[in-house]
């Protein structure tokens, strides 16, 4: 069972449209006693990081989902800004991360690019894989939708599961124990994002 994470932020329809139509049972959680009995779960993330740290606490679910992640290692994917969100702390914000992973979140650079180049990074990118034994299991050549400005940097290179070139290589998805991240939206990456949702029920 997938469950969803709806604390106001991320297209939860969208992903639940895609479990559906694989036929894998998937629910969404709106209180903490919904999200308690959880077995894998998908935190989505869209907009600022401070506005979507004060939804989550709003919420009341930031509680059950540290023990989830932390305590129980349920396994939890972050879309965009939800992966974002299990950093230790952000550059667009004040407010501390979930802390889920030793990283944090920087601005790109626009002064140090070597070419013209604008921010947001939108629209579609390719994704170079480090490990294809997991979210990118049975892919070939992967591209992915992006919509971002921040990228997420861990302090270790092993949490790095996935790469993606913007004017310089960034972090675009990650991994740490049971918990992991995607900067890109599979919701909106075709054949790509159905089959890395898939590979991350099946874990």
């Amino acid at each position: 069972m997938i469950t969803l994470v709806d604390y106001g932020l991320g297209n939860i329809q969208a992903f639940a449209n895609i479990y559906r139509r694989l036929n894998i049972p998937v629910t969404v959680a709106r209180t903490p006693a919904e999200l308690a009995v959880a077995e894998k779960i998908i935190l989505p993330g869209v907009g600022a990081f401070d506005w979507a740290m004060t939804r989550l606490e709003e919420s009341g679910m930031r509680a059950c989902l540290d023990d989830l992640a932390v305590v129980k290692n349920r396994p939890v994917l972050g879309i965009c800004v939800g992966m974002q969100m299990m950093a230790r702390s952000s550059e667009e914000g004040q407010l501390p991360g979930l802390g889920w992973i030793d990283a944090v979140v920087k601005r790109f650079d626009e002064a140090g690019f070597l070419q013209p180049t604008h921010l947001p990074h939108m629209g579609w990118n390719d994704v170079r894989p480090h490990d294809t034994e997991c979210l990118f299991k049975e892919m070939a050549a992967p591209r992915f939708y992006f919509l971002h400005s921040y990228y997420f940097a861990p302090a270790s290179p092993d949490e790095v599961l996935a790469t993606t070139d913007y004017n310089g290589s960034f972090a675009s998805a990650v991994r740490s124990g049971n918990v992991f991240g995607t900067q890109f939206h599979p919701e909106k990456s075709h054949q790509w994002g159905i089959q890395l949702l898939k590979n991350f029920a099946e874990l």
